[in-house]
């Protein structure tokens, strides 16, 4: 996949079919969206998707609105579905207040090349988000590319959007994330050394450190799938800042694998949340938090069998 990271003019040279989002976790309806696209490829267009860095969001909160996708994460999950190009367009003020048919002749249709275009109804873009699908369908005979619409997507009754499945991260309920994003919620993060205090009670862990503004959910013990080396594990995951040992607020990703054996550090895991086990707490000491831990692979180990 070709990544064109600029904040410059730029030339797709071959026509394109387009789609413009931030993609913030990549749900069902992203999805559904992006497998229209991939159609196109029949017809001789190369795919192509439009992103922001950093979102809108983020831009005009300063930083401070975390992210269920990272810029990586994104970069990822675009390649595994087979895209072609994604532009990763630098936002600032004058991306920003740029008039919508401007947006739609600039940069989508002189610099992406755009011989169809597929979005979601809720599509803004341009000054103060004021353009719309509507506007991008009155333009397309005028600018020579075609137009599709595809509906949003439904499950049990409710619209599957990227401010549905934060919420659910944020309540913990990472099953119904999984079913929302189509696969479960993962956190992508290089293995460093800690304080090896696992490895000291026999519970030895993976430990990574998250992006700063990635969105994680409570801090808890949870079960997960790791992959690493092309190959999954099972694994119980804790999230948080260890607070019976530790006093610094740093929040890490700890995770035991179950029956692995190799050395993994430095390397880049994958580590998917399927479900909460029960919220990190204080323990007395050392003694009662391994008891606790013991006591969660165990439950672990049934929790994988019955699943």
């Amino acid at each position: 996949m070709r990544i064109i990271e600029t904040s410059e003019p730029f030339h797709i040279e071959t026509p394109t079919a387009v789609s413009i989002g931030k993609f913030d976790g990549m749900h069902l309806g992203h999805k559904a969206l992006i497998g229209d696209l991939l159609k196109q490829k029949e017809k001789g267009l190369k795919t192509a998707v439009l992103t922001f860095h950093p979102s809108p969001e983020s831009f005009f909160s300063k930083g401070t609105r975390k992210e269920l996708s990272t810029r990586e994460e994104k970069r990822r999950q675009f390649a595994k579905m087979g895209v072609d190009v994604l532009v990763e367009l630098a936002f600032n003020e004058v991306i920003a207040a740029t008039p919508p048919e401007a947006f739609i002749e600039d940069i989508l249709v002189k610099q992406m090349h755009a011989a169809y275009i597929a979005a979601g109804p809720d599509l803004s873009y341009g000054d103060k988000g004021k353009g719309d699908f509507a506007l991008l369908e009155k333009l397309a005979g005028k600018y020579g590319y075609e137009t599709e619409m595809i509906p949003k997507v439904r499950l049990d009754g409710k619209e599957i959007s990227s401010t549905y499945v934060r919420s659910l991260v944020q309540a913990g309920k990472m099953e119904e994330a999984a079913r929302a994003l189509g696969e479960p919620y993962s956190v992508i993060g290089r293995v460093r050394h800690g304080r090896a205090l696992g490895r000291r009670i026999h519970i030895p862990t993976a430990n990574q450190v998250p992006e700063e503004r990635k969105l994680l959910p409570p801090f808890g013990v949870y079960y997960s799938i790791v992959t690493t080396g092309g190959k999954e594990v099972y694994g119980m995951t804790n999230i948080g800042t260890k607070p019976t040992v530790n006093d610094t607020p740093e929040v890490t990703i700890e995770t035991y694998l179950y029956d692995f054996e190799g050395d993994i550090y430095d390397s880049e895991i994958e580590t998917r949340l399927l479900t909460w086990k029960r919220p990190e707490k204080r323990f007395s000491g050392v003694e009662e938090l391994k008891q606790a831990m013991l006591q969660d692979l165990e439950d672990g180990r049934r929790y994988f069998q019955e699943h």
